[in-house]
């Protein structure tokens, strides 16, 4: 228990900020991480290693998020653009037209690309941690990458 309380306090800030890349707003993606941790009090005691726990913990909340979207029927290819959530009254100052086109651009990849992407530049995970997270092989992910960063290229491209 001891684990998941040192896990929640450590990681909780940027589990919700990659909930909210995928999910699209903040109140879901809190609800998201919270009913994770919720769910892990029974399971704690299984996972006393805390790198299995955290590969555990990003699992969840990815699949999380997906049984979110698919629960607004919110499909990745038809999503209503949304605004970057702002975190603090200086950080809408710092965002710029540049940041919200990537969201958008992002918002329109196939839901495996965009979730490769977000895990990557967003969470700096790794090509291993990543793998663990989305359940596919790490050269998955690395092809995953490499059509996801030519997608989203294209996409900025048409918009430059």
């Amino acid at each position: 228990m001891a684990a998941v309380l040192s896990l929640y306090q450590r990681q909780h800030a940027g589990l919700v900020r990659m909930a909210v890349l995928l999910v699209g707003d903040e109140a879901t993606a809190e609800d998201v991480v919270h009913d994770v941790f919720v769910r892990m009090q029974d399971k704690a005691p299984r996972l006393e290693d805390e790198g299995k726990l955290l590969a555990y913990v990003r699992a969840a909340v990815l699949n999380g998020c997906r049984m979110a979207l698919r629960r607004r029927k919110v499909m990745w290819l038809h999503a209503e653009p949304h605004q970057p959530p702002v975190w603090s009254a200086e950080s809408a100052v710092i965002l710029s037209e540049e940041r919200r086109e990537v969201m958008r651009a992002l918002q329109k990849l196939p839901r495996r690309q965009c979730e490769a992407l977000v895990l990557r530049y967003y969470m700096d995970l790794s090509d291993e941690e990543i793998s663990q997270a989305m359940g596919i092989r790490p050269g998955t992910v690395r092809s995953t990458m490499v059509r996801a960063l030519t997608a989203l290229s294209r996409e900025l491209g048409e918009r430059a």
